[in-house]
């Protein structure tokens, strides 16, 4: 497996991680890619990509990408869903799902932390389900919960100082 920095030319395939991202648990209905991203509060983490505080890497098998870890800086007034202030990048991470469970999520996860110190930045945040398994790597990896919302708190806004 090889990790490499995001570049413009990954859009599309961000996009995809996106939809597999909001779309984790497999017993949920599939809807079309497209309707899916064209939710306004997800456009949010694709539109205009590349601009400053966007950063991430993309972890490819044999030239094939098959998972991705990224970031990006939200506003007060068009917030992600683990938005914690202005200068926290929000973390989002995805893994094709014939690739899940073989370490990918974690390898890029720690890639995409060591990337965004670098850069600069002392936090990143996320948003993640509490019933997502993925959310023991985050804990393992340094994140903790600063705030609960959905229905009976069902979903933890996560932060791990870099």
């Amino acid at each position: 497996m090889n990790i490499r920095p995001v570049t413009p030319e990954d859009l599309q395939f961000l996009r995809k991680m996106m939809y597999e991202a909001a779309r984790w648990n497999p017993d949920w209905p599939r809807e079309p890619i497209e309707e899916v991203l064209a939710e306004p509060i997800l456009l949010r983490y694709s539109q205009g990509w590349g601009r400053r505080g966007d950063g991430g890497v993309i972890a490819e098998i044999e030239g094939e990408p098959v998972g991705a870890a990224w970031y990006r800086l939200f506003t007060e007034d068009t917030p992600g869903y683990g938005f914690v202030d202005e200068k926290t990048p929000e973390l989002s991470i995805a893994v094709v799902p014939l690739h899940r469970r073989k370490g990918i999520g974690e390898a890029v996860l720690r890639a995409c932390m060591v990337q965004a110190r670098e850069e600069g930045f002392q936090a990143l945040s996320l948003s993640v389900a509490v019933h997502n398994r993925s959310r023991m790597m985050y804990q393992r990896a340094g994140f903790e919960k600063v705030a609960e919302s959905g229905d009976g708190g069902d979903h933890w806004t996560m932060v791990a100082n870099l």
